[in-house]
């Protein structure tokens, strides 16, 4: 896996659509875009997330993890990353790119929030994606990162995301 730190500005106007334009795109056309939140959008309660909370992508696909609020970053949690598979940390306040090329769960959290619970997760759809899913099930998180990876778990379920690729 690799990736790439990047900063990207977005303007009103025609500059914002041209900088769309430049975000990554799943095989299925789609961008995968997770942004960095001081509030949920849908529910005020909630600080300091990732939006959306669970993503499901294809190996070899690029999530971009967009620094949309300032204090937070995207870094792979140790040990909840598939065998084989890079780690990532980008920097705070910093957009960052990162290529999945390996089937499988992956945990992240922003480095300064994770124990209030600002974690998430990336399921990477592709033969072996259940690989690492008891290992990944199995890591012990600290504070409010216990109670939110408890809720991250059903919603992949919830989702199918727990059954083997098709």
């Amino acid at each position: 896996m690799t990736y790439s730190a990047t900063r990207r500005t977005f303007l009103a106007g025609s500059t914002a659509t041209a900088a769309l334009a430049a975000l990554p795109v799943a095989a299925d056309g789609h961008a995968t875009v997770v942004e960095m939140l001081n509030v949920h959008p849908d529910d005020r309660k909630l600080r300091n997330v990732f939006f959306p909370r669970v993503i499901s992508v294809n190996a070899g696909d690029t999530a971009t993890f967009k620094a949309t609020d300032r204090g937070h970053n995207s870094a792979s949690i140790k040990d909840m990353v598939p065998e084989g598979a890079e780690e990532w940390k980008g920097k705070l306040n910093k957009d960052i790119e990162v290529t999945f090329d390996v089937p499988g769960f992956y945990g992240y959290a922003c480095t300064p929030h994770a124990a209030a619970g600002m974690v998430a997760m990336v399921v990477v759809e592709g033969e072996g994606k259940l690989d690492n899913l008891e290992a990944a099930q199995g890591i012990r998180h600290r504070g409010r990162a216990r109670a939110v990876f408890e809720d991250l778990w059903a919603e992949a379920a919830k989702m199918g995301l727990l059954e083997p690729t098709a």
